[in-house]
């Protein structure tokens, strides 16, 4: 089978590899479209992981083989494919933060080589704790392989947003209108909360507002606090959803969200970033600050639910679409999007 694989720091490789071999109970899955994820091109750019391996977990395809001891999936069955399953039994799994889990952490759906997500090539293979433990979902004959690759994004941005605990009537103020920021302000949206929206580019704050954000702003604005104030009787906004790894951004979150509010890190910063802050401030002002990060396995349903029955429009998120043997110049396009880039989808 043809498969792009990661040779080293930015080098990709389109070449045949060998068809992963089945366990009695795993399954082969034959990839129909599988989503470019930031944390792909970060694996992909920066020396993070030794080569070679093959990425990509935003998968959604149809079974081509089962294992022998596998009854309860047949050949033909459209899925998705989860790369994350957490043990359920460890003291984390127990507490719920399912993604501090090991097993969870350990990636094992694989195309070859190290398994590592194995969703940019034409079969991955899902081994048989993934399969038995819900980590394959059904998809109904009326979604799209497209609508359904984005059942694992979904999951990631419905974890923040309920981390965050977003209510109806509060104002959620999401920095940065990329994919995930899109998503955000459906979600926010769809839990009935009014987003308001920041970004760089004048064609991303029109796509802010075009999926549902009651106001867009120019990130650089510097009356920006005092028009967040305007919108929320003076207070700020509840909650800010950081979905871009900038202090800039942070310390513009600082001066927008209210006393009480929070502060969600949902992009992740580089390791050498610091960020000063007195802490007098989170004292004085109650400001709460938390992180997240991938998915939750209690939200599995959730997220399914929202994208099979069109909760939030993911089309939307979509502008390219490539070839799995273009996978260097999707990457190359990520990362210097132009003013339409949103989300990039790759066909084996």
């Amino acid at each position: 089978m043809k498969a792009q694989v990661f040779r080293g720091v930015n080098q990709l490789s389109y070449e045949e590899v060998p068809v992963p071999t089945l366990a009695a109970d795993e399954v082969l899955v034959q990839v129909r479209v599988v989503g470019l994820c930031q944390s792909d091109i970060k694996k992909i750019l920066y020396p993070l992981y030794q080569p070679p391996r093959i990425f990509g977990h935003e998968t959604a395809g149809v079974i081509s083989a089962v294992g022998e001891a596998v009854t309860d999936w047949q050949v033909g069955q459209r899925v998705v494919v989860m790369h994350h399953i957490p043990c359920m039994r460890c003291e984390y799994c127990l507490n719920e933060n399912f993604s501090m889990c090991e097993v969870y952490k350990n990636i094992t759906t694989t195309a070859g080589f190290a398994p590592s997500g194995g969703g940019f090539a034409e079969y991955v293979k899902v081994p048989g704790h993934i399969v038995r433990s819900g980590g394959l979902i059904p998809i109904p004959d009326d979604v799209t392989f497209e609508q359904a690759s984005f059942v694992e994004p979904t999951n990631c941005c419905l974890k923040a947003v309920k981390k965050a605990e977003v209510k109806p009537g509060e104002t959620v103020l999401i920095t940065g209108a990329g994919p995930i920021g899109l998503m955000f302000i459906m979600l926010v949206k769809y839990f009935g909360g009014r987003a308001i929206a920041t970004d760089l580019l004048p064609s991303r704050i029109d796509k802010a507002l075009a999926v549902g954000a009651e106001a867009a702003f120019d990130a650089r604005d510097p009356d920006l606090p005092k028009k967040i104030q305007a919108l929320t009787n003076g207070l700020g906004v509840n909650t800010t959803l950081l979905a871009v790894p900038s202090d800039k951004a942070f310390f513009q979150a600082l001066d927008c969200t209210r006393k009480g509010g929070k502060i969600l890190f949902f992009a992740e910063f580089p390791d050498e970033v610091e960020i000063p802050i007195n802490p007098n401030i989170l004292y004085r002002r109650e400001i709460d600050l938390m992180g997240s990060y991938s998915s939750s396995f209690r939200l599995q349903s959730l997220a399914t639910d929202i994208v099979f029955n069109r909760r939030i429009d993911v089309d939307a998120l979509v502008s390219d679409r490539y070839p799995l043997q273009d996978l260097s110049q999707a990457v190359a396009k990520a990362v210097s999007p132009t003013p339409e880039t949103y989300k990039i989808l790759i066909y084996p």
